[in-house]
């Protein structure tokens, strides 16, 4: 997904998205360590989105305290 589409997404529903993202990223890893056949691409393609949801949390709690 690209950070706009996170962009669109509520505050709950983008940790709850990203807690899903971390279990299928460490299921991939536990495959990659019993040897089975993993595709590299969606391990990198799991941590980009981790690190796009972190961003885009930073982003709304950056935004949230200049309201204030």
């Amino acid at each position: 997904m690209k950070a706009e589409e996170f962009r669109g997404m509520g505050e709950p529903a983008l940790r709850t998205e990203m807690e899903t993202r971390k279990k299928e990223l460490l299921e991939q890893r536990c495959q990659v360590a019993l040897g089975e056949e993993v595709h590299p691409h969606m391990i990198r393609n799991l941590k980009k989105d981790i690190a796009r949801m972190n961003t885009v949390l930073t982003e709304k709690a950056v935004a949230g305290k200049g309201d204030k």
